[in-house]
Protein backbone atom coordinates (compact mmCIF):
# COMPACT_ATOMS: atom_id res chain seq x y z
CA UNK A 1 0.00 0.00 0.00
CA UNK A 2 1.26 3.46 -0.73
CA UNK A 3 2.10 5.88 1.89
CA UNK A 4 1.65 9.01 -0.51
CA UNK A 5 -2.20 9.29 -1.12
CA UNK A 6 -4.16 9.39 -4.13
CA UNK A 7 -4.98 6.86 -6.61
CA UNK A 8 -2.44 4.08 -7.14
CA UNK A 9 -1.41 3.38 -10.90
CA UNK A 10 -1.07 -0.50 -11.66
CA UNK A 11 1.64 -0.13 -14.41
CA UNK A 12 1.37 -3.86 -15.58
CA UNK A 13 1.30 -5.74 -19.12
CA UNK A 14 -2.58 -6.55 -17.37
CA UNK A 15 -4.63 -6.41 -16.31
CA UNK A 16 -4.53 -2.72 -17.38
CA UNK A 17 -6.03 0.46 -16.02
CA UNK A 18 -9.92 0.20 -16.45
CA UNK A 19 -11.86 3.13 -17.39
CA UNK A 20 -14.69 4.73 -15.08
CA UNK A 21 -16.61 4.06 -17.78
CA UNK A 22 -16.45 0.88 -17.79
CA UNK A 23 -16.10 0.25 -14.45
CA UNK A 24 -19.53 2.39 -14.46
CA UNK A 25 -20.91 -0.04 -16.82
CA UNK A 26 -20.66 -3.19 -14.46
CA UNK A 27 -22.23 -1.15 -11.25
CA UNK A 28 -25.91 -2.85 -11.90
CA UNK A 29 -27.89 -5.33 -10.52
CA UNK A 30 -28.23 -8.58 -12.37
CA UNK A 31 -29.95 -8.64 -15.85
CA UNK A 32 -32.81 -10.69 -16.92
CA UNK A 33 -30.73 -13.42 -19.00
CA UNK A 34 -33.48 -15.09 -20.67
CA UNK A 35 -34.52 -12.61 -22.50
CA UNK A 36 -34.93 -8.50 -23.23
CA UNK A 37 -31.79 -5.87 -23.16
CA UNK A 38 -28.97 -8.63 -22.39
CA UNK A 39 -29.88 -10.34 -25.65
CA UNK A 40 -29.86 -7.36 -27.60
CA UNK A 41 -26.94 -5.95 -26.51
CA UNK A 42 -24.77 -8.73 -27.00
CA UNK A 43 -25.86 -9.47 -30.68
CA UNK A 44 -24.12 -5.72 -31.18
CA UNK A 45 -20.21 -6.66 -29.35
CA UNK A 46 -19.61 -9.40 -32.32
CA UNK A 47 -19.50 -6.36 -35.25
CA UNK A 48 -17.25 -4.17 -32.29
CA UNK A 49 -14.80 -7.15 -31.75
CA UNK A 50 -14.18 -7.62 -35.43
CA UNK A 51 -13.63 -4.26 -35.63
CA UNK A 52 -10.72 -4.37 -33.17
CA UNK A 53 -9.87 -7.48 -34.89
CA UNK A 54 -9.43 -6.09 -38.03
CA UNK A 55 -11.46 -8.89 -39.71
CA UNK A 56 -14.69 -9.53 -41.55
CA UNK A 57 -14.38 -13.36 -40.18
CA UNK A 58 -16.16 -14.89 -37.37
CA UNK A 59 -15.97 -14.63 -33.91
CA UNK A 60 -16.83 -17.01 -30.35
CA UNK A 61 -16.54 -15.54 -26.67
CA UNK A 62 -15.06 -17.92 -24.30
CA UNK A 63 -15.88 -16.98 -20.01
CA UNK A 64 -12.17 -17.30 -19.49
CA UNK A 65 -8.24 -15.81 -19.37
CA UNK A 66 -5.94 -15.52 -22.35
CA UNK A 67 -4.79 -19.49 -21.11
CA UNK A 68 -8.31 -20.15 -21.76
CA UNK A 69 -8.27 -18.59 -25.75
CA UNK A 70 -5.27 -20.30 -26.41
CA UNK A 71 -7.19 -23.70 -25.63
CA UNK A 72 -10.25 -23.04 -27.08
CA UNK A 73 -8.21 -21.98 -30.83
CA UNK A 74 -6.04 -25.32 -30.39
CA UNK A 75 -8.81 -27.81 -29.49
CA UNK A 76 -10.83 -26.60 -32.81
CA UNK A 77 -8.16 -26.76 -35.09
CA UNK A 78 -5.87 -30.20 -34.07
CA UNK A 79 -6.23 -33.62 -33.67
CA UNK A 80 -4.12 -35.48 -31.44
CA UNK A 81 -0.69 -36.54 -33.15
CA UNK A 82 -0.69 -33.28 -35.09
CA UNK A 83 1.45 -31.55 -35.07
CA UNK A 84 2.28 -27.34 -34.79
CA UNK A 85 5.26 -25.27 -35.16
CA UNK A 86 6.45 -22.80 -32.90
CA UNK A 87 8.57 -19.76 -33.48
CA UNK A 88 8.62 -18.53 -29.68
CA UNK A 89 10.29 -15.14 -28.71
CA UNK A 90 9.59 -15.49 -24.42
CA UNK A 91 7.82 -17.38 -22.24
CA UNK A 92 4.56 -17.06 -23.52
CA UNK A 93 5.12 -18.47 -27.38
CA UNK A 94 6.07 -21.65 -24.79
CA UNK A 95 3.41 -21.26 -23.12
CA UNK A 96 1.44 -21.81 -26.07
CA UNK A 97 3.24 -24.19 -27.34
CA UNK A 98 2.91 -26.18 -23.61
CA UNK A 99 -0.78 -25.82 -23.75
CA UNK A 100 -1.03 -27.74 -27.66
CA UNK A 101 1.30 -30.29 -25.97
CA UNK A 102 -1.46 -30.91 -23.48
CA UNK A 103 -4.07 -31.45 -25.87
CA UNK A 104 -1.83 -34.31 -27.33
CA UNK A 105 0.16 -32.60 -30.41
CA UNK A 106 3.36 -32.74 -31.07
CA UNK A 107 5.42 -29.40 -31.19
CA UNK A 108 8.35 -28.04 -33.65
CA UNK A 109 9.97 -25.25 -31.44
CA UNK A 110 12.48 -22.80 -32.93
CA UNK A 111 13.59 -20.34 -30.25
CA UNK A 112 14.77 -17.13 -30.99
CA UNK A 113 15.52 -16.30 -27.50
CA UNK A 114 13.81 -13.31 -25.62
CA UNK A 115 15.34 -10.57 -27.53
CA UNK A 116 14.82 -10.93 -30.85
CA UNK A 117 11.90 -11.28 -33.10
CA UNK A 118 11.37 -14.73 -34.97
CA UNK A 119 12.66 -14.71 -38.60
CA UNK A 120 10.36 -15.85 -40.91
CA UNK A 121 12.74 -17.48 -43.21
CA UNK A 122 13.80 -20.19 -40.50
CA UNK A 123 9.39 -20.50 -40.77
CA UNK A 124 9.79 -21.09 -44.36
CA UNK A 125 12.80 -23.24 -44.06
CA UNK A 126 10.89 -25.63 -41.47
CA UNK A 127 7.82 -25.69 -43.74
CA UNK A 128 9.82 -26.70 -47.00
CA UNK A 129 11.06 -30.03 -44.73
CA UNK A 130 7.52 -31.18 -43.51
CA UNK A 131 7.12 -33.07 -46.58
CA UNK A 132 4.73 -35.00 -45.15
CA UNK A 133 2.61 -32.01 -44.26
CA UNK A 134 2.04 -32.85 -40.55
CA UNK A 135 2.65 -29.63 -39.06
CA UNK A 136 -1.25 -28.44 -38.65
CA UNK A 137 -0.33 -25.04 -37.65
CA UNK A 138 1.93 -22.54 -37.38
CA UNK A 139 1.40 -20.44 -33.64
CA UNK A 140 2.97 -17.22 -32.25
CA UNK A 141 2.15 -14.42 -30.56
CA UNK A 142 2.19 -11.06 -32.05
CA UNK A 143 3.24 -9.27 -28.64
CA UNK A 144 4.91 -11.77 -26.05
CA UNK A 145 4.16 -10.23 -22.72
CA UNK A 146 7.28 -11.46 -21.42
CA UNK A 147 9.86 -9.90 -23.87
CA UNK A 148 8.05 -6.94 -25.04
CA UNK A 149 9.14 -8.20 -29.03
CA UNK A 150 7.09 -7.41 -31.47
CA UNK A 151 6.64 -10.17 -34.34
CA UNK A 152 6.31 -9.56 -38.13
CA UNK A 153 2.93 -11.63 -38.49
CA UNK A 154 2.60 -10.44 -42.35
CA UNK A 155 6.01 -12.01 -43.22
CA UNK A 156 4.45 -14.88 -41.17
CA UNK A 157 2.06 -15.86 -43.65
CA UNK A 158 4.35 -15.00 -46.75
CA UNK A 159 6.73 -17.79 -45.61
CA UNK A 160 3.78 -19.99 -45.10
CA UNK A 161 2.56 -18.95 -48.61
CA UNK A 162 6.60 -19.08 -49.99
CA UNK A 163 6.40 -22.77 -48.70
CA UNK A 164 3.62 -23.67 -50.43
CA UNK A 165 2.49 -25.28 -47.39
CA UNK A 166 -1.56 -25.98 -46.12
CA UNK A 167 -0.29 -25.27 -42.34
CA UNK A 168 -3.05 -22.10 -41.26
CA UNK A 169 -1.59 -19.26 -39.22
CA UNK A 170 -2.05 -18.84 -35.37
CA UNK A 171 -1.85 -15.46 -33.42
CA UNK A 172 -1.68 -14.89 -30.01
CA UNK A 173 -2.64 -11.19 -30.09
CA UNK A 174 -3.74 -10.97 -26.13
CA UNK A 175 -1.18 -7.96 -25.38
CA UNK A 176 -1.57 -6.86 -28.78
CA UNK A 177 -5.21 -6.31 -29.87
CA UNK A 178 -6.16 -3.04 -29.41
CA UNK A 179 -2.69 -1.32 -28.98
CA UNK A 180 -0.60 -2.44 -31.82
CA UNK A 181 -1.59 -2.23 -35.33
CA UNK A 182 -3.30 -5.79 -35.99
CA UNK A 183 -4.98 -6.82 -39.65
CA UNK A 184 -6.17 -9.86 -39.00
CA UNK A 185 -7.56 -10.38 -42.61
CA UNK A 186 -4.83 -7.96 -44.22
CA UNK A 187 -1.65 -10.21 -43.12
CA UNK A 188 -3.53 -13.20 -43.78
CA UNK A 189 -3.85 -14.63 -39.88
CA UNK A 190 -6.54 -17.38 -40.25
CA UNK A 191 -7.21 -17.30 -36.09
CA UNK A 192 -6.47 -14.76 -33.73
CA UNK A 193 -7.11 -15.12 -30.10
CA UNK A 194 -7.24 -11.94 -27.14
CA UNK A 195 -8.53 -11.42 -23.77
CA UNK A 196 -10.37 -8.71 -22.08
CA UNK A 197 -7.51 -7.59 -19.68
CA UNK A 198 -5.46 -5.81 -21.40
CA UNK A 199 -6.19 -3.37 -24.80
CA UNK A 200 -10.06 -3.87 -24.36
CA UNK A 201 -9.72 -2.45 -20.95
CA UNK A 202 -12.00 -4.85 -19.11
CA UNK A 203 -11.38 -7.31 -15.80
CA UNK A 204 -10.16 -10.72 -16.69
CA UNK A 205 -12.83 -13.27 -17.52
CA UNK A 206 -13.32 -13.21 -21.03
CA UNK A 207 -11.39 -14.77 -24.10
CA UNK A 208 -11.98 -14.29 -27.88
CA UNK A 209 -11.38 -16.31 -30.85
CA UNK A 210 -11.19 -14.77 -34.42
CA UNK A 211 -11.27 -17.32 -37.35
CA UNK A 212 -11.60 -17.12 -41.07
CA UNK A 213 -12.55 -19.58 -43.60
CA UNK A 214 -9.12 -21.59 -43.79
CA UNK A 215 -9.55 -21.90 -40.10
CA UNK A 216 -13.20 -23.32 -40.22
CA UNK A 217 -12.07 -25.89 -43.20
CA UNK A 218 -9.25 -26.95 -40.43
CA UNK A 219 -12.02 -27.61 -37.87
CA UNK A 220 -13.81 -29.84 -40.51
CA UNK A 221 -11.33 -32.11 -39.77
CA UNK A 222 -11.19 -32.07 -36.14
CA UNK A 223 -12.49 -35.85 -35.28
CA UNK A 224 -13.89 -34.31 -32.18
CA UNK A 225 -13.99 -31.17 -29.98
CA UNK A 226 -15.68 -30.45 -26.10
CA UNK A 227 -19.11 -28.55 -26.46
CA UNK A 228 -17.25 -26.28 -24.50
CA UNK A 229 -15.14 -25.22 -26.40
CA UNK A 230 -16.66 -25.79 -29.94
CA UNK A 231 -16.62 -22.48 -31.48
CA UNK A 232 -19.28 -23.12 -34.15
CA UNK A 233 -22.63 -22.38 -31.66
CA UNK A 234 -20.37 -19.62 -29.91
CA UNK A 235 -20.49 -18.14 -32.97
CA UNK A 236 -23.55 -18.86 -34.76
CA UNK A 237 -26.08 -19.45 -31.82
CA UNK A 238 -29.32 -20.53 -32.28
CA UNK A 239 -30.49 -20.16 -28.81
CA UNK A 240 -28.79 -17.27 -26.84
CA UNK A 241 -27.16 -19.43 -24.11
CA UNK A 242 -24.76 -21.22 -26.96
CA UNK A 243 -22.67 -17.47 -27.11
CA UNK A 244 -21.40 -18.90 -23.95
CA UNK A 245 -21.88 -22.09 -23.43
CA UNK A 246 -23.93 -21.42 -20.51
CA UNK A 247 -24.85 -18.43 -18.35
CA UNK A 248 -23.67 -15.15 -20.20
CA UNK A 249 -20.47 -13.36 -17.78
CA UNK A 250 -23.18 -10.60 -17.76
CA UNK A 251 -21.21 -7.53 -16.02
CA UNK A 252 -18.46 -8.70 -18.12
CA UNK A 253 -20.53 -8.04 -21.07
CA UNK A 254 -21.61 -4.79 -19.46
CA UNK A 255 -17.94 -3.40 -19.40
CA UNK A 256 -16.99 -4.70 -22.68
CA UNK A 257 -20.01 -3.34 -24.35
CA UNK A 258 -19.03 0.58 -23.04
CA UNK A 259 -15.16 -0.28 -23.78
CA UNK A 260 -16.24 -1.21 -27.11
CA UNK A 261 -18.12 2.28 -27.26
CA UNK A 262 -14.84 4.40 -26.49
CA UNK A 263 -12.40 2.50 -29.18
CA UNK A 264 -15.68 3.11 -31.57
CA UNK A 265 -15.67 6.93 -30.41
CA UNK A 266 -11.59 7.52 -30.66
CA UNK A 267 -11.68 4.58 -33.79
CA UNK A 268 -8.60 2.23 -33.69
CA UNK A 269 -6.01 3.84 -36.04
CA UNK A 270 -6.06 6.64 -33.67
CA UNK A 271 -5.57 4.15 -30.78
CA UNK A 272 -2.32 2.58 -32.40
CA UNK A 273 -1.00 5.92 -33.05
CA UNK A 274 -1.64 7.03 -29.30
CA UNK A 275 -0.19 3.57 -27.97
CA UNK A 276 2.76 4.13 -30.54
CA UNK A 277 3.53 7.53 -29.00
CA UNK A 278 3.70 6.73 -25.43
CA UNK A 279 5.69 4.10 -26.24
CA UNK A 280 8.39 6.17 -27.75
CA UNK A 281 8.26 8.95 -24.74
CA UNK A 282 8.81 5.51 -23.04
CA UNK A 283 11.71 4.41 -24.35
CA UNK A 284 13.24 7.84 -24.69
CA UNK A 285 13.14 8.70 -20.96
CA UNK A 286 14.61 4.65 -20.39
CA UNK A 287 17.53 5.53 -23.06
CA UNK A 288 18.37 8.20 -21.28
CA UNK A 289 18.53 6.61 -18.07
CA UNK A 290 20.25 3.74 -19.52
CA UNK A 291 23.26 6.04 -20.87
CA UNK A 292 25.31 5.91 -17.27
CA UNK A 293 23.97 2.89 -15.83
CA UNK A 294 22.37 -0.30 -15.99
CA UNK A 295 18.99 0.06 -16.91
CA UNK A 296 18.46 -1.63 -20.85
CA UNK A 297 15.63 -2.19 -23.35
CA UNK A 298 15.26 -5.82 -23.95
CA UNK A 299 14.77 -5.12 -27.36
CA UNK A 300 17.37 -3.11 -28.70
CA UNK A 301 15.64 -2.57 -32.57
CA UNK A 302 12.65 0.45 -31.55
CA UNK A 303 11.44 -1.32 -34.87
CA UNK A 304 10.75 -4.44 -33.39
CA UNK A 305 9.31 -3.60 -29.79
CA UNK A 306 5.96 -3.32 -28.86
CA UNK A 307 3.73 -0.54 -28.33
CA UNK A 308 1.83 -1.93 -25.39
CA UNK A 309 4.81 -3.12 -23.06
CA UNK A 310 8.32 -2.78 -22.28
CA UNK A 311 10.36 -5.28 -21.08
CA UNK A 312 13.36 -3.92 -19.37
CA UNK A 313 16.73 -4.75 -17.03
CA UNK A 314 18.79 -3.54 -14.74
CA UNK A 315 20.13 -6.25 -13.11
CA UNK A 316 20.44 -7.31 -8.95
CA UNK A 317 19.73 -6.16 -6.46
CA UNK A 318 18.10 -3.06 -8.55
CA UNK A 319 15.22 -4.55 -9.60
CA UNK A 320 13.37 -5.80 -6.84
CA UNK A 321 14.20 -2.93 -4.96
CA UNK A 322 13.13 -0.59 -7.64
CA UNK A 323 9.28 -2.49 -7.52
CA UNK A 324 9.06 -2.56 -3.92
CA UNK A 325 9.90 1.46 -3.51
CA UNK A 326 7.84 2.79 -6.16
CA UNK A 327 5.08 0.12 -4.92
CA UNK A 328 5.85 1.72 -0.75
CA UNK A 329 6.36 5.16 -1.48
CA UNK A 330 5.36 5.99 -5.41
CA UNK A 331 1.83 4.57 -5.81
CA UNK A 332 3.37 2.40 -8.63
CA UNK A 333 3.23 -0.95 -9.31
CA UNK A 334 5.91 -2.31 -12.00
CA UNK A 335 5.01 -5.72 -14.07
CA UNK A 336 7.85 -8.42 -12.57
CA UNK A 337 10.02 -10.03 -15.16
CA UNK A 338 8.71 -13.29 -16.35
CA UNK A 339 10.40 -15.89 -18.26
CA UNK A 340 13.90 -14.18 -18.00
CA UNK A 341 16.10 -15.84 -15.49
CA UNK A 342 19.59 -15.96 -16.76
CA UNK A 343 22.74 -16.84 -14.98
CA UNK A 344 22.94 -15.57 -11.21
CA UNK A 345 19.30 -14.25 -11.49
CA UNK A 346 17.19 -17.71 -12.36
CA UNK A 347 14.09 -15.87 -11.18
CA UNK A 348 14.86 -13.39 -13.28
CA UNK A 349 13.89 -10.53 -10.73
CA UNK A 350 16.37 -8.27 -12.42
CA UNK A 351 14.24 -7.73 -15.40
CA UNK A 352 10.91 -5.27 -15.04
CA UNK A 353 8.13 -4.15 -16.93
CA UNK A 354 6.36 -1.12 -17.84
CA UNK A 355 2.40 -2.27 -19.45
CA UNK A 356 1.54 1.45 -21.33
CA UNK A 357 -1.64 -0.29 -22.57
CA UNK A 358 -5.49 0.28 -23.13
CA UNK A 359 -6.48 3.31 -20.92
CA UNK A 360 -3.38 5.25 -20.85
CA UNK A 361 -3.08 8.76 -21.92
CA UNK A 362 0.11 11.38 -21.74
CA UNK A 363 -0.55 12.42 -17.84
CA UNK A 364 -0.36 9.06 -17.01
CA UNK A 365 2.83 8.44 -18.97
CA UNK A 366 4.54 11.05 -17.33
CA UNK A 367 3.51 10.09 -14.13
CA UNK A 368 4.98 6.54 -14.28
CA UNK A 369 7.88 7.60 -15.86
CA UNK A 370 8.27 10.76 -12.73
CA UNK A 371 7.52 7.64 -10.35
CA UNK A 372 10.37 5.42 -11.35
CA UNK A 373 12.86 8.63 -11.93
CA UNK A 374 12.06 9.44 -7.84
CA UNK A 375 13.09 5.47 -7.20
CA UNK A 376 16.39 5.81 -8.67
CA UNK A 377 16.92 9.18 -6.77
CA UNK A 378 15.67 7.23 -3.60
CA UNK A 379 17.84 4.14 -3.93
CA UNK A 380 20.79 6.06 -5.57
CA UNK A 381 20.68 3.76 -8.89
CA UNK A 382 22.96 5.23 -11.56
CA UNK A 383 21.08 6.85 -14.13
CA UNK A 384 21.55 9.06 -17.11
CA UNK A 385 19.76 12.57 -17.08
CA UNK A 386 17.45 14.16 -19.06
CA UNK A 387 14.87 11.19 -19.09
CA UNK A 388 11.88 12.95 -18.27
CA UNK A 389 12.80 15.84 -20.43
CA UNK A 390 13.34 13.33 -23.37
CA UNK A 391 9.89 12.11 -22.68
CA UNK A 392 8.04 15.05 -22.44
CA UNK A 393 9.89 16.21 -26.29
CA UNK A 394 8.38 13.09 -28.16
CA UNK A 395 5.15 13.44 -26.69
CA UNK A 396 5.41 17.27 -28.05
CA UNK A 397 6.62 16.97 -30.53
CA UNK A 398 4.67 14.42 -31.72
CA UNK A 399 1.23 15.86 -30.50
CA UNK A 400 2.04 19.29 -31.87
Amino acid sequence: MSDTGGREYLAIPGPSVMPDRVLAAMHRPAPNIYEGALHEMTATLIPDLKYVARTEGHAAIYISNGHGAWEAALANVLNPGDRVLMPATGRFGHGWAEMAEGLGAGVEMIDFGTSRPLDPNRVEEALRADHEGRIKAVIATHVDTSSSVRNDMAGLRAAIDAAGHGAILMADCIASMGCDRFEMDDWGVDVAVTASQKGLMVPPGLGFVFFNDRAIKARARVERVSRYWDWGPRANPEIYYQYFGGTAPTHHLFALREALNMIREEGIEAIWARHARNARAIWAACEAWGQEGPLTLNIRDRAHRSHAVTALRIGLPHGPRLRRWVQDHAGLTLGIGLGMSEPGDEKGEGFFRMGHMGHVNTQMIMGLLGGVEAGFAALDIPRGGGALAAAAAELARVEG
